[in-house]
């Protein structure tokens, strides 16, 4: 691929289709990115994502600032037909996010000593992680979850130590090694809240989990003083969200979200790791603007990146690298119709060769409910990059 054909206008998928996972009109859905979404092999899929009983008629209702502390469930949803249709008997309740990290110490500990250890190699075995009371604060503490049966009953939650760290959250499902060591994304929040550090912890079978690398440099201070006016929430607070993911060939790819402004001025960087995760260096910028991006290895060996696109038009952006992630192809435009900044957070698998499903939270510029855009709602798009 020329340089500049990774340049070419950015153009609309040809190949998509586009659905519902799930909607209330009373509840705002949203950040399937640090939730989930597993196939399992008899076939079915799983999506996990955030919900908060919410009805659009002010504006402080789905302010991030009141969203984003202690608030709302982590449901599941499964699907039987490849995504196509989600099923809303099968919502499940997995996390109370108003649990607070003293009850979850007190009930459920540290580790999973107590417990059978779990082979990460298996596909029915899956992790969910997050913080409490809130992501990415100088007081977060990260918790976990783990399912041995696909999703339909979950273990106790427990809190992750902290091993010499300010603070901690957790931001989604690990990848796994080939020997079967599980990589879990995390960050940590500097004591005024305004710079981060993506790193990983690991874990050989589940019953207790480990600090094993920092992804990227440390570095001094965070934003300017100039970008302080108001929360971290919104200002330039650095890379977080790490996202790993291991290859056939055996390297880790992490993508991290680097923010200067969360409502539109981010972009998804790459880093690589040819050790197993235990040390790691930058190999490419995905894009100019959008994030997080999840990343996934197609069976033809290309990789694709999904992700928010939070600029006018708002929507849903794709790039494909065909080199193992040192480049990306020109942009391909999912979604172009949402109705604000607020949407996004993707999670992307392959569901058959070729094609891909990401889920992401929606909102949408033609919706009768209008609050700064239409109901947030949990969509997906089933798509083959072109």
């Amino acid at each position: 691929m020329s340089v500049w054909m990774r340049f070419d206008k950015p153009r609309p998928c040809t190949d998509m289709d586009h659905g519902i996972v799930h909607r209330d009109n009373a509840a705002f859905c949203g950040w399937p990115f640090y939730c989930g979404l597993w196939k399992f092999p008899d076939g079915s899929l799983l999506a996990s994502f955030k919900k908060i009983a919410k009805t659009y008629d002010q504006a402080d209702a789905i302010s991030h600032t009141q969203l984003t502390v202690g608030q709302g469930h982590l449901r599941t949803i499964r699907s039987y037909d490849q995504g196509l249709s989600w099923d809303d008997d099968s919502l499940q309740t997995v996390f109370d996010l108003g649990t607070s990290a003293q009850a979850i110490a007190q009930s459920g500990g540290h580790d999973y000593a107590d417990e059978l250890p779990v082979d990460f190699l298996d596909p029915n075995v899956i992790t969910m992680s997050g913080a409490m009371p809130a992501l990415l604060k100088s007081d977060s503490r990260a918790w976990l979850q783990i399912s041995t049966d696909a999703g339909r009953s979950w273990r106790r939650t427990i809190l992750l130590p902290l091993q010499g760290l300010n603070s901690l959250t957790g931001h989604g499902p690990p990848a796994v090694r080939p020997d079967g060591v599980a990589l879990l994304g995390l960050s940590t929040t500097t004591p005024d809240g305004w710079t981060n550090r993506p790193l990983l912890y690991a874990s050989t079978d589940g019953r207790r989990w480990d600090f094993l690398s920092f992804v990227t440099p440390a570095i001094e201070g965070g934003s300017a003083v100039s970008d302080r006016q108001e929360l971290a929430l919104f200002g330039a607070i650095r890379h977080f969200y790490t996202r790993p993911l291991v290859l056939a060939d055996g390297r880790v790819l992490a993508s991290l979200r680097f923010q200067r402004d969360a409502r539109g001025i981010f972009w998804t960087d790459i880093f690589e790791s040819e050790d197993g995760g235990r040390t790691w260096h930058f190999l490419s910028r995905v894009n100019d603007w959008g994030a997080p991006g999840d990343i996934v290895e197609m069976a033809d060996g290309r990789i694709v990146c999904v992700y928010g696109y939070r600029l006018a038009p708002y929507g849903i952006r794709a790039r494909v690298s065909e080199d193992g992630g040192r480049s990306w192809g020109s942009e391909l435009i999912l979604r172009d119709d949402g109705g604000s900044w607020d949407l996004g957070y993707p999670r992307i698998i392959e569901v058959k060769p070729g094609q891909l499903l990401t889920t992401y939270y929606m909102n949408t510029r033609d919706d009768p409910i209008q609050l700064n855009g239409g109901v947030r709602h949990i969509a997906r798009t089933l798509f083959r990059p072109d």
